[in-house]
């Protein structure tokens, strides 16, 4: 008989993070202070970022304990269940065995509260009483709003026009947790009306959004920033999910032959994945494979190189993959797939040949969405559709080989259902990101001496 669901009890929950950063080979390049071009120390992010989420962005220990609050308020819907998806396994007639770490369960229906009831803690240790923040798809900004929320803070949301519109009741739940959302760009910070002035209709993008949101931080003492991805600690952070999984395949007996996420900023590829590389390293046959819309296509077709976060220039220089910090993605429904860098683990671990990369596009993934929600019953993220769409790539490959697939159920899509219609009716295209118009995005990569 079929294992549908595999639980952890409270008590099973991790108690610490694991941060893979030291176990990459040849590690990390350091975050470097766009003014000098040295590498950046804690003293100049400490106006943005509490000390000790510093600490943990440059810890070079392999385990970080969970503080007791949060670990409180994690149980509110941790652990999330491992579930085998053996309708879908019918439907595509294969013989692999699919499982997926349902994320979705969250307040905010993501993986993303797993890093923003830390940042939201740590923040309230140090005695910032308000955070402000950028989102894609609204599912980091929902997740702040859910844990400042818990913490007592206040928290400000700049909302990437193109997901402000296309989701309204992304807005909606951020206001019901108390938070403050306005379009990006906006008319409240100097950059903001920068670009409006140069183009009204402007889509906005992460990393517009993300230098108004370090704008706003850097402009008041009681505000702290808060990112959602990209950061080592965001990373560190979502490692619970694969450390969970793990536990969970442990009970029934099974290692992952592949383990997949989607690709946007890194972190809930990270998550899922990072947990996995000790054992990719110790000689276990596990393939590492994320997963990223041919739109933006950051790992596949990105540069290794220093490059800004943010359109701004606000941000220290990181070493990641990069379509070019001015690159302006296409307005396709995966909101939280649509930034230009990649984070630094994620990019390193590519670098040294532990992760594959795939791109995929828009249709299929709705199409695999589809697939998914009729034969398991969970209507996926756009997001999660990538992820989805990879994990049928994979078990169809060859329908006969029993190899067993983990993916990062990233996010449900009962918030996005508007992208769903435009689906239906045939108001979504793919579209592929020119060859030539990465060229130009990248031909503004910051020099390095």
């Amino acid at each position: 008989m079929t294992v549908k669901k595999i639980f952890l009890s409270e008590d099973e929950m991790p108690t610490q993070w694991y941060n893979v950063a030291p176990d990459i080979p040849n590690g990390l390049h350091p975050p470097l202070d766009p003014s000098t071009n040295q590498p950046m120390g804690p003293d100049k992010l400490s106006a943005i970022f509490p000390m000790n989420i510093l600490e943990q962005e440059m810890s070079s220990e392999s385990w970080i304990d969970i503080p007791q609050p949060v670990l409180d308020v994690y149980k509110i819907w941790r652990p999330s269940p491992l579930i085998r998806a053996d309708n879908l396994e019918r439907a595509i007639g294969t013989k692999a065995k699919i499982y997926f770490k349902n994320e979705g369960v969250s307040p905010a229906g993501s993986h993303k509260p797993n890093s923003a009831v830390a940042q939201a803690y740590y923040n309230k240790e140090a005695g910032i009483k308000r955070i402000a923040t950028e989102t894609g798809a609204g599912q980091w900004g929902s997740a702040l709003s859910f844990a400042t929320s818990k913490f007592g803070l206040q928290c400000k949301v700049y909302m990437v026009r193109i997901s402000f519109d296309q989701k309204p009741y992304r807005k909606s739940m951020m206001n019901t947790y108390g938070a403050e959302i306005v379009a990006s760009p906006s008319q409240e910070t100097e950059f903001g009306r920068q670009i409006l002035a140069q183009n009204p209709d402007s889509n906005g993008s992460l990393g517009i959004a993300i230098s108004e949101a370090v704008i706003d931080a850097a402009s008041r003492e009681d505000t702290n920033y808060a990112l959602g991805s990209v950061l080592n600690h965001v990373i560190l952070h979502q490692s619970i999910i694969g450390l969970e999984a793990k536990k969970q395949l442990e009970k029934i007996g099974a290692t992952p032959d592949v383990v997949i996420g989607c690709c946007g900023g890194g972190s809930n590829f990270g998550g899922i994945a990072g947990p996995f590389l000790r054992d990719k390293l110790d000689g276990k046959m596990i393939r590492l494979l994320g997963v990223e819309p041919a739109s933006c296509p950051t790992l596949t077709k990105g540069k290794l190189a220093y490059d800004f976060g943010d359109v701004a220039q606000t941000t220290p220089l990181l070493y990641m993959h990069t379509l070019g910090h001015d690159f302006m993605p296409a307005g396709i429904h995966a909101g939280g797939l649509r930034y230009h860098g990649m984070a630094p683990i994620v990019s390193a671990m590519v670098r040294e040949n532990l992760v594959e990369t795939i791109s995929v596009h828009q249709l299929e993934c709705f199409e695999a969405g589809r697939l998914f929600a009729k034969t398991e019953g969970i209507i996926p993220a756009p997001e999660t559709c990538h992820a989805i769409r990879a994990a049928i790539i994979e078990a169809t490959k060859d329908k006969e080989e029993p190899k067993t697939i983990l993916f990062n159920f990233s996010g449900h899509g009962m918030l996005d259902l508007a992208s769903y219609d435009k689906f239906y009716a045939g108001a979504l295209h793919d579209y592929e990101y020119p060859e030539s118009a990465i060229a130009d995005a990248l031909a503004n990569l910051p020099v390095i001496n």
